[in-house]
């Protein structure tokens, strides 16, 4: 059964840091693109950033570039979103996704439950 489970999500003040971590099982995330999602209240889901299946290509939504990094262990079967100079824009439930492509070009076929983000003034 293949499942994503998020954690790491938090409340963070502005200018604080968080790490999200992304736990696969029922795959190997090795074989594939991954990326993180956020949604914030009222409006709809949004890319923030994609790593291909050998972490050799990132991209970064432009809200976010400087200021997040997604990386991955494939050992450990693990994708991890490091996040600093957080701002009160980046409040949202954050997903781990499973899929192909990069960037734009992202296309996603499993997600995770979210983890709560809140970075207060």
């Amino acid at each position: 059964q293949v499942q994503l489970v998020e954690s790491g999500g938090g409340l963070v003040q502005a200018g604080g840091s968080l790490r999200l971590s992304c736990a696969a099982s029922g795959f190997t995330i090795s074989y594939y693109d991954m990326a993180w999602f956020r949604q914030a209240p009222g409006k709809s889901r949004e890319l923030v950033t994609t790593i291909t299946w050998n972490g050799g290509t990132t991209l970064y939504a432009d809200s976010v570039k400087g200021r997040f990094t997604i990386t991955r262990d494939n050992a450990k079967n693990t994708v991890y979103l490091q996040m600093i100079s957080l701002k009160v824009e980046d409040t949202a439930v954050y997903y781990c996704a499973r899929g192909r492509g990069a960037g734009t070009h992202f296309t996603p076929t499993y997600w995770g439950q979210g983890t709560q983000v809140t970075v207060s003034p």
